[in-house]
């Protein structure tokens, strides 16, 4: 049930324009305790007198939040309420950050990184089902605001991070203004907290066990997992793949910028381009196009080319977003989203995690790309398989009643 219906027009367009400001000062937070510290690593390292062990923990963190706090997220939300749930998500965000920022070992550096990812992982399940209880006929507008603020989040901390640090000369503060950013977020869920979602019983029924039996729902976190995968790999590799055809470190680092700036603009496109049409298997098998166009090129053509094959990659990476607008296109409630969102999220990020572990393996162990970019092919063609099965036109809801006795 939609909370929007106060009695007068212009109070239900001011709570819409809230919600919308709400949901996008939400989403450029939530990459943001990830991509601020990748810059920063090795000072940080150095800093806290962090081992090997506890830097690969401190990579693998958003992984294990995002998998293992989303899951429970709709079980919270029931209980708390979808407004109070994502506030109290950003307030644990800022907080977790701002502990960190003035971390002086590495164990409290590592606690309170938990606690801010958690935060996000909250977030990232939570966003989807309110766009689909306040926003049901313009799902893929707000698809579209949200992942784009996403990726301008994203962008953000990992551009701005390094050029903060430099000028206060302190990595503290490089880290904490993040946390101020999270504060900012969360003023206009304080305003919302008077038009919390009525929560009635025996709604949001679906759990992850019941989710496990269902092959929809199966199929969209794999799509999601080898999303996310790829996405890993190419934020953890490309600077290395470039360096190793000969680009300088400076020059990758610029094409990766790139490549993480032209997340943006397909953000805004795939949403209402996959939104508009009831079934989205055609966007499906257009993005692995693209996907296999780029990565053949980086494999294939002259290393001075690779400009234009990450083009191609960036667009492939629009699967991230059409991933997000299936959560609410393959669902009928803002519960069954939830639960979709919870279930394909915390499988996929757990899918996704080995991605850029095995690219280092096979890289290491055959001293090439050959193994690496077998693996991305092979990554393509089950994405492209669960695609076609979760872009078809079909609801959960359906699924599960198939699925029960009688």
């Amino acid at each position: 049930m939609s909370v929007i219906a106060p009695e007068s027009r212009g109070s239900t367009n001011s709570l819409a324009w809230l919600l919308v400001l709400g949901i996008v000062l939400a989403a450029l937070n939530l990459r943001t305790a990830v991509t601020s510290v990748g810059p920063l690593l090795d000072q940080l390292s150095s800093a806290l007198g962090m081992t090997s062990v506890g830097t690969g923990l401190l990579t693998t963190l958003p992984v294990l939040a995002f998998a293992t706090v989303g899951a429970v997220t709709p079980t919270l939300a029931r209980r708390v309420g979808e407004h109070r749930l994502l506030l109290l998500a950003l307030v644990t965000l800022g907080a977790g950050m701002l502990v960190r920022s003035l971390a002086g070992s590495a164990p409290l550096f590592l606690v309170s990184s938990a606690v801010a990812l958690s935060g996000g992982a909250v977030g990232n399940v939570l966003i989807p089902s309110l766009i689909k209880r306040h926003f049901p006929a313009r799902t893929g507008i707000m698809t579209t605001v949200y992942t784009t603020a996403l990726a301008v989040g994203t962008m953000l901390a990992a551009a701005a991070t390094v050029p903060i640090e430099r000028a206060s000369g302190d990595w503290h503060i490089a880290l904490g203004v993040w946390a101020a950013l999270a504060a900012v977020a969360a003023i206009p869920w304080l305003a919302l907290l008077r038009s919390e979602p009525e929560r009635r019983a025996g709604q949001g029924d679906a759990g992850i066990r019941r989710l496990a039996r269902s092959k929809l729902a199966w199929t969209v976190a794999i799509y999601f997992g080898t999303q996310s995968m790829i996405a890993y790999i190419m934020f953890g590799w490309l600077a290395t793949i470039l360096t190793d055809g000969g680009y300088t470190t400076d020059q990758a680092g610029v094409i990766l910028g790139a490549f993480t700036a032209l997340n943006i603009p397909v953000s805004i496109l795939v949403p209402v381009i996959a939104a508009r049409f009831r079934d989205q298997r055609p966007v499906v098998v257009g993005l692995v196009i693209a996907y296999a166009i780029g990565f053949a090129g980086l494999w294939a053509a002259p290393a001075s080319t690779a400009p234009v094959w990450v083009v191609f990659v960036a667009i492939g990476m629009g699967s991230f977003p059409l991933a997000l607008t299936m959560l609410a296109l393959r669902t009928r409630t803002p519960e069954s989203t939830g639960a979709l969102s919870a279930f394909g999220q915390s499988a996929g990020y757990l899918i996704a995690g080995a991605g850029p572990l095995l690219v280092g393996v096979l890289h290491e162990t055959s001293g090439g790309w050959a193994l690496p970019y077998t693996l991305i092919f092979g990554v393509l063609v089950v994405q492209l398989l669960t695609g076609l099965y979760a872009g078809r036109n079909r609801y959960l809801e359906d699924e599960r009643e198939a699925l029960l006795p009688g």
